[in-house]
């Protein structure tokens, strides 16, 4: 186990109906606030007219930006961050998924910086302050409303890029089960593979004695793969909806993390194929992550094998460890099948043309498995 630091500033207030105490809540950090969110779904839902009537209810003055997309871009966090100055705010709500979180940190580090705020994602500065960030979660996926990073599409040169930093950690994040009942399955299958992903990032780790968080990884990944399911013919078991909204927010918050060191292979390659084809996160992870599993497992393949006994319920006398291994890997694209999710890039309508630039664009990646971009080109083709 590796030697770490723990620590993790983000104030949860989870269960039903909690984000009706956001005006209180806000009104004890700020005065001008920015609130910060995506299309229609949270007005078309009544969730916008609670959030701006509590907010009002509580004396907070607050200016709006709307129109976040997938695979947030760079373009309307330079606007939000002139919205910022001109009025003087001095918080963020974001409300909404990942997408509109990630899009609210950008903001809010780039309010205080005298450069292009796309300098940090490029790795030319680092940000010394922010604006503070607090949540009202609506799609649990990212674990965003609780995580150190952020993730940025620069649709010049169609390039998406991640940055961490405590700095950029929420304040406080509203978890509230219920507004997920109205999430499109989609969107649900996309945000547990994209969980799923973040915690296996972690789990294929090349450090030893790490039992207790592989435990704790594994536990969180079986409720995972136990629960989701259930929401495709039940989207309002609140029950199911809680353990995915808390699993989610668990497998980014880095509880899972300390003595480990992650590989994130995975997403890097997968955000090359997002920042070119503007897919959904959740579905590329889907694809990329069995196909990368394929390539490496020879690295530690007891790994492997305890991945698939213990996660994937593979039983040891199944065969030799790369049958055992192949099992795993098999029934967790079933898992993805049984979300409606793709697990081949010729499903969604993407071929080989590519390969080499995206490629070329995200190696040298990982850390379980270094790879340069001879190696993600040839998982590009056992995902193809």
């Amino acid at each position: 186990m590796e030697n770490f630091v723990f620590s993790n500033k983000t104030e949860l207030i989870f269960g039903r109906g909690v984000e009706q105490q956001v005006g209180q809540k806000v009104s004890a950090c700020a005065k001008k606030v920015l609130l910060h969110y995506g299309g229609g779904s949270i007005k078309r839902t009544g969730l916008y007219d609670r959030i701006t009537a509590s907010l009002r209810e509580s004396g907070v003055d607050f200016i709006e930006l709307g129109g976040v997309q997938p695979n947030p871009r760079v373009t309307l966090v330079r606007q939000g961050i002139e919205l910022c100055r001109k009025e003087g705010v001095d918080f963020i709500l974001a409300v909404g998924g990942g997408s509109v979180i990630d899009s609210a940190k950008a903001i809010g580090v780039g309010v205080p910086y005298d450069g292009d705020v796309w300098d940090f994602f490029a790795r030319k500065a680092a940000p010394e302050a922010t604006l503070p960030v607090g949540v009202v979660l609506t799609i649990p996926a990212a674990g965003s409303e609780s995580s150190n990073s952020m993730v940025i599409t620069n649709e010049e040169g169609l390039l998406k890029k991640g940055y961490n930093t405590v700095l950029i950690r929420p304040q406080f994040a509203f978890l509230n089960p219920e507004l997920t009942y109205t999430l499109p399955f989609y969107q649900t299958a996309c945000g547990a593979s994209d969980m799923l992903a973040h915690i296996m990032e972690r789990y294929f780790t090349t450090v030893q004695h790490v039992d207790v968080s592989d435990r704790m990884c594994e536990g969180v990944m079986r409720s995972i793969l136990f629960n989701a399911p259930i929401l495709k013919d039940q989207p309002e078991n609140y029950d199911a909806r809680a353990e995915i909204m808390l699993a989610g927010t668990i497998a980014h918050n880095d509880s899972l993390q300390p003595g480990r060191i992650g590989d994130w292979a995975s997403h890097g390659i997968e955000h090359e194929l997002s920042a070119i084809y503007d897919i959904a996160h959740g579905a590329g992870l889907a694809i990329i992550f069995p196909a990368w599993m394929r390539y490496v497992y020879h690295t530690d393949i007891n790994r492997f094998v305890q991945f698939a006994v213990r996660v994937m319920d593979v039983d040891l006398s199944f065969g030799d460890p790369e049958a055992i291994v192949e099992e795993g890997i098999r029934r967790l694209e079933a898992f993805y099948q049984r979300m409606e999710l793709p697990i081949r890039l010729h499903e969604i309508g993407i071929d080989a043309s590519r390969f080499e630039e995206m490629a070329q664009k995200a190696a040298p990646r990982g850390a379980f498995q270094v790879l340069d971009a001879g190696d993600i080109c040839k998982i590009f083709e056992l995902a193809l």
